[in-house]
């Protein structure tokens, strides 16, 4: 049984209130499918449906999983859906979400691993206010009167606490909103840089983004996970969702439009013009400077030991407690 502990794995992290969780199956493309049965697959999001799902939602839209025999359904999530213990589970085949969360998942004995990694840098970020004069996140240091909002319990907020000294700020709750930030010159909150500061902006805010990854906590996010069992009794059903999602996220990066107004369909407080913004910013993430797009899905043995180490530094996984090189797989991308 996986322990209780995984359902507060999944914290949220964007900036609207939850709408009903949709869920998307596969439409009719007109295209050429395989002439056997489509195989019934779920894929379970972290969150609403969202820029950061949009390479999974273009697989959807441009027929690219029916194309290798797939019927998927994009099963909406958010801030208590517990991703990790459902694909541990068996109770659905895939799942997306982040690094962090897979390595907690892992220390708890759930059976789930990263096959794909589209998001190659972090979007999690500290969004200040430009007025304030803060340039990085050490510049939060011995800042007083401030307020940052923030999951305290998340490894990224650890990590920030323990390389930055936050003595002198008042630490609250994340809202869940950018309503107090609008209010607040010294405020500042968690945020994905694709998504809150759009927000912020355009209700008249001066947001400027403190990349986590600056700092040196970049974790890889919209993974897509399985379990090891589903790896070594079904490898070809895994390909072919692997394969089907990095043509996905290329597609979405390049032409991203047909698959906005799809997401939108699923989620309506995700407007056409912040889901826009979102993938603009997302680009720079997924294909960073000189990474080919050839590359994209894949990841490194030292990223995922980087990472391990580091919340084993914050105390959120006990010394020797997991194997990182065990947490990922790059025989479906590299087979692509």
């Amino acid at each position: 049984m996986i322990p209780i502990l995984l359902l507060a794995l999944i914290a949220g992290c964007q900036t609207q209130s939850a709408p009903p969780t949709p869920t998307t199956a596969a439409p009719n493309t007109g295209g050429t499918v395989p002439a056997q049965t489509p195989i019934d697959v779920t894929l379970a999001l972290n969150w609403f449906p969202e820029a950061e799902h949009g390479g999974f939602y273009a697989a959807l839209v441009h027929g690219y999983f029916a194309e290798e025999g797939l019927n998927v359904t994009i099963r909406g999530g958010g801030p208590k859906v517990p991703v990790i213990a459902d694909v541990a589970s068996g109770t659905v085949a895939f799942g997306v979400d982040n690094a962090d969360k897979l390595l907690l998942g892992r220390v708890q004995q759930a059976d789930v691993v990263a096959v794909m990694a589209p998001i190659q840098d972090s979007p999690r970020c500290i969004m200040v206010h430009k007025s304030e004069g803060i340039a990085s996140l050490k510049d939060l240091a011995g800042r007083k009167p401030f307020t940052l909002a923030m999951n305290t319990g998340q490894p990224f907020a650890q990590f920030l606490m323990k390389h930055v000294n936050l003595a002198d700020v008042q630490i609250t709750s994340y809202p869940g909103n950018v309503a107090q930030f609008l209010l607040e010159p010294k405020y500042g909150q968690q945020a994905y840089n694709f998504s809150e500061p759009f927000v912020a902006e355009q209700q008249g805010g001066d947001p400027v983004c403190l990349m986590l990854s600056e700092l040196g906590f970049n974790t890889y996010t919209s993974l897509l996970i399985t379990r090891g069992e589903l790896i070594e009794q079904q490898p070809e059903l895994v390909a072919k969702m692997t394969r089907a999602s990095i043509r996905g996220w290329k597609k979405y990066l390049a032409e991203p439009d047909e698959t906005n107004k799809h997401i939108h369909e699923q989620n309506t407080q995700m407007g056409l013009d912040v889901l826009t913004f979102g993938v603009g910013v997302l680009k720079p993430l997924c294909l960073p400077k000189d990474f080919a797009e050839e590359r994209l899905g894949s990841m490194t043995a030292e990223r995922w030991q980087s990472l391990a180490s580091q919340m084993t530094e914050i105390g959120s996984l006990p010394p020797d407690s997991v194997r990182p090189e065990a947490a990922f797989t790059l025989k479906f991308v590299t087979a692509e």
